[in-house]
């Protein structure tokens, strides 16, 4: 896998993925930024979440559960001096569907956090990572 950023002024970059999609990141206007984009450490987070998402997703199709969307909520916190690592992170899926068994929802969120999410397990070596879960059931739409 390969990536490549380049500076494009003041704290702006443009990182481009081996797949060749690009996207801007930006500092806060406090670090000399002017808020184009996300920050370095956002795209960490969103990377994991997208992470698990797909695994989710992926395990729950599998499993032939009527999945409709997934939503992941991430929150985090971080060191307060340098090096600013993630120290704890917290995942809350939002898993809609038809009748989806929750037990199989819960097994898809176990199988990412524990085996398929790279990301995840990655940054579970500096932060502490805790997982939720709920399962919204959609009910036929009336006529």
């Amino acid at each position: 896998m390969k990536a490549r950023v380049k500076w494009v002024e003041q704290a702006t970059f443009v990182g481009e993925s081996g797949s060749g999609h690009a996207l801007v990141m930006d500092g806060a206007p406090e670090h000399g930024g002017r808020d184009l984009g996300p920050r370095p450490m956002e795209m960490l987070l969103l990377g994991m979440g997208g992470c698990t998402a797909f695994d989710v997703v992926s395990i729950l199709k599998k499993q032939r559960q009527p999945v409709s969307d997934c939503i992941v909520e991430l929150a985090a916190e971080r060191a307060e001096s340098v090096p600013k690592v993630f120290t704890q992170i917290h995942v809350h899926f939002i898993v809609k569907g038809r009748g989806l068994k929750e037990a199989q929802v819960a097994r898809a969120v176990e199988l990412s956090a524990e085996k398929y999410c790279s990301a995840s397990i990655m940054l579970g070596k500096v932060a502490s990572i805790t997982h939720d879960f709920e399962v919204v059931d959609e009910a036929p739409e009336a006529p």
